[in-house]
Parts: C-alpha cells; structure tokens; sequence
C-alpha cells in the first residue's frame, strides 16, 4: 500500500464530502489557531483543484493567494471571503446565545 501525504488525504476527503470540509472550517473558526485555519484552507484549495484553479476562479493572482494561505499569511477578510466564495463557501455570523 503507497502512503499518501497528509495534505493530500485531506484533500480528497474535502474533494468526496465538501459538507465535512465545511464543518471542519466551522470548527476550526470555533476553536482553533489561524495557522489551523490556514492549512484546512491550503488542504481544501486542493481539493478544488489547486491554487491556480482558486486563484482563476477568484480573479486572483496565485502568488497572492499562495502568500495568504501560507503560514506566515495573515489574511485580510476581502482576500479570504474572495477565496472561500471560489470554493463555494462563505462566511457567516451566528449567535452564541440558544434561541428560545
């Protein structure tokens, strides 16, 4: 049996169930560290096809989105809501409270 890379697993994973990858964002914006964010987000992108599939869909330039997601990036909201709408994703505000 060849052993795959973590990313890769990940990736098709994402690729297979993009509800998971959803949920997996969801959590890790819950409960975990930018840089958890930020690989989940470069694992995803994989998924999709690939900086430069994400970058064309964006209307990006791949080196930019390559910088963002990296683990020194520090993405800007205009720049993450841009790459997570070409992933078919988005951003969204909940309450913390339960509704009665």
């Amino acid at each position: 049996m060849k052993d795959r890379a973590h990313d890769d697993a990940m990736a098709e994973l994402f690729r297979e169930d993009p509800d998971f990858a959803t949920q997996y964002l969801n959590d890790i914006l819950e409960e975990g560290e930018q840089a958890d964010l930020l690989i989940a987000l470069r694992q995803i992108a994989k998924a999709f096809g690939g900086i430069p599939a994400i970058a064309e869909k964006a209307r990006l330039n791949p080196t930019q989105i390559y910088r963002t997601l990296s683990p020194e990036g520090n993405p800007e909201l205009r720049s993450l809501t841009v790459i997570l709408r070409a992933m078919n994703m988005r951003l969204a505000v909940q309450s913390l409270q339960q509704r009665k």
